[in-house]
C-alpha cells in the first residue's frame, strides 16, 4: 500500500512539475520574421482577447521598436502614444511593462491577422510601406531628340511632370 501511495504521489508531483514548466507558445510574425514571445500571467487592460501584449524586451526582439519618452521608435521613426489612451498601450505587471502590439498596429493602420488556435499574430506592412515599391520604378536616365533634333535627357525634367509614351512591336 505504501509503495502505491508513493507511486501516486510521484506521479502527481511529476504532473505538477510539467504543468508548472509549460508556457503558452505565442508567435509574432513581423516583417516575415517569426519570434516566439512570452505570455502575460494574467489578462491585461484590453477587452479584446485577440490583442497581443508583449514585454518591452519582446517588442524589441520581434519588431525592432523600442519605447522612448517621445513614443514607440524604430530608427528615425517615432510614433507618439496618445496620452489619453496610454493605458490601452501600456500596462505594468509587477516589475514588467507590457505593450499592446495590436493596439499599436491599429494606431498605424497596420493589418493584423490572428490565429487563436496556433496563438500566432501576423502583422502586415504598414500603410506607408504599401506604396514603397514606387521608388523602385524610377526610370533610368536616357537621351532622345525632340522634333527639331535637339537632344534632351530625362534628368533635364527632374521635378517636373513628364509623360512617357512607349510601345513595343512584340
Amino acid at each position: 500500500m505504501r509503495s502505491l501511495v508513493c507511486g501516486a504521489l510521484m506521479c502527481f508531483m511529476a504532473t505538477i512539475n510539467v504543468l508548472a514548466t509549460q508556457t503558452v507558445r505565442r508567435v509574432v510574425i513581423y516583417e516575415n520574421l517569426a519570434t516566439e514571445v512570452k505570455a502575460p500571467a494574467e489578462a491585461l487592460g484590453s477587452v479584446d482577447a485577440g490583442d497581443l501584449w508583449v514585454t518591452l524586451a519582446d517588442l524589441k526582439r520581434a519588431t525592432n521598436f523600442v519605447l522612448k519618452p517621445q513614443g514607440v521608435c524604430r530608427d528615425e521613426f517615432c510614433f507618439p502614444i496618445p496620452k489619453a489612451r496610454k493605458s490601452a498601450f501600456l500596462s505594468d505587471q509587477g516589475s514588467v511593462t507590457w505593450f499592446n502590439l495590436s493596439e499599436f498596429a491599429r494606431l498605424l493602420h497596420q493589418p493584423v491577422a490572428y490565429d487563436a488556435e496556433q496563438a500566432a499574430w501576423y502583422f502586415g506592412p504598414r500603410e506607408e510601406e504599401h506604396n514603397s515599391y514606387i521608388d523602385s520604378l524610377i526610370a533610368p536616365d536616357f537621351k532622345l531628340p525632340d522634333a527639331s533634333g535637339k537632344q534632351h535627357s530625362l534628368s533635364d525634367f527632374r521635378g517636373k511632370k513628364v509623360l512617357l509614351l512607349t510601345w513595343a512591336s512584340w
